[in-house]
């Protein structure tokens, strides 16, 4: 049968959105403005050529309730967001409200308000505890959860079909069988999607490595050359060498291979929210479905994402209006119409419940209580997360305990 999805324009327009440079600069100034009014600088990457508008929206709405506090909105690419806030701090211009990924390095120097301090109990409370948790140094939260994204297994339900695969694997043995069948239907088809490049290596790393019980660490601790990330590293290999993948998985990044998935050339591949828009607007008679990613013993797993909201401790004068409009932006009217647009995850107990009937968010809001996450709160993430990207590819051609070791040398070198 086929999987009719409907997740709305916007979404679809997300999914395939460039990220571009859509604003100026806060040309400097704090606290209140020559009317008198308190003013917030408010920093956001574009998730979609819908972004800008969508944050304009909220600050009119916001703008209309709350008239002595103006929102001075900056939307950046994703590409220069950590550029520009590094430089905006080293030049004492920090945004008032920063929306980001790390933040680690900003709370170790001591530069954020904790996040308990800049939303109302009700709204602190309203967030999901694990990505709550997901946001502490030390055992404070110096973030606030934003979006989250999670992974799930995107199935050709007709090559599967035609390969003799009777049901969507669950462990990783069916997998390999699974993937190993639909590719012998040659073509040009590939069992399974391998993207291994540099676009996103640290994520299909991920979903083998921790499906296989291994980690990449903590806050205290990276811990890529593990013996616990071998069984992972080592199913890749097996995958690549049965003929099980695409051609040359070293070199591809996921974005141009859930093209091909979407054109009906790959039996099964990890996808996002997103994914479904791209499906709905480029093959919307695609027959597939949507199940959770098999790990080694069948147990369940996903790869959690979450961006942050954040504030900066710059005007002691602005928490009161900082904690009105993150107050505002979190209400469930407002936080959810701007979630469902952007194509993501509620990371709200409210969210979550507004969009439970959401047939396209089913699947992934049913795996999110077992996701895990990077660990963005280890001052070494960074380096981490960039030798992934940069030597996790060599897998298809070298020894798995070898690359582990690599990546952890260049993590530890920072």
């Amino acid at each position: 049968m086929k999987k009719s999805l409907r997740l709305g324009t916007a979404v679809a327009l997300a999914a395939t959105a460039s990220l571009t440079l859509a604003s100026c600069g806060f040309g400097g100034g704090s606290g209140d403005d020559a009317s008198g009014k308190t003013t917030l600088d408010l920093l956001v990457p574009s998730y979609s050529d819908n972004t800008q508008d969508l944050w304009d929206g909220i600050i009119e709405g916001f703008e209309a309730e709350n008239t002595d506090i103006d929102v001075k909105l900056e939307v950046q690419s994703w590409d220069n967001l950590e550029t520009v806030i590094a430089t905006k701090i080293q030049g004492g211009e920090a945004p008032d409200i920063y929306n980001g990924g790390p933040f680690a390095g900003f709370a170790a120097d001591e530069l954020l308000y904790p996040a308990e301090d800049i939303v109302s109990p009700e709204t602190f409370s309203d967030f999901q505890e694990s990505f709550l948790a997901n946001a502490e140094v030390d055992g404070t939260a110096y973030a606030l959860p934003l979006i989250a994204s999670a992974r799930a297994l995107f199935v050709n339900n007709a090559l599967l079909e035609q390969a003799g695969v009777t049901a969507p694997p669950t462990n990783w043995d069916e997998l390999l069988d699974a993937a190993t069948k639909v590719s012998a239907l040659g073509g040009g088809i590939a069992g399974y999607g391998m993207p291994l490049g540099s676009e996103e290596a640290q994520a299909e790393a991920a979903v083998w490595l921790w499906g296989g019980g291994g980690t990449f660490g903590d806050e205290s601790a990276i811990t890529v050359d593990d013996p616990a990330n071998l069984p992972g590293a080592d199913q890749i290999k097996k995958m690549i060498d049965a003929g099980a993948t695409q051609a040359d998985p070293g070199s591809t990044d996921r974005s141009p291979l859930m093209d091909i998935f979407i054109q009906g050339k790959i039996g099964m591949q990890v996808g996002l929210p997103p994914t479904v828009g791209q499906i709905e607007e480029n093959n919307p008679e695609l027959d597939y479905s949507i199940v959770p990613i098999p790990t080694q013993d069948g147990s369940p797993m996903t790869v959690g994402v979450m961006d942050q909201m954040m504030a900066f401790e710059n005007d002691g004068d602005k928490q009161d209006a900082i904690t009105k409009f993150l107050d505002y932006y979190y209400s469930a009217d407002v936080y959810v119409p701007w979630v469902q647009a952007e194509g993501f995850l509620p990371v709200t107990k409210s969210g979550a419940t507004e969009l439970a009937s959401e047939e396209a968010l089913a699947p992934f809001l049913e795996v999110l209580p077992d996701a895990k996450f990077y660990p963005t709160t280890n001052p070494q993430w960074s380096a981490t997360d960039a030798a992934f990207k940069a030597l996790f590819g060599q897998l298809q051609t070298k020894p798995a305990q070898d690359v582990l070791t690599e990546i952890q040398a260049q993590a530890d070198a920072g």
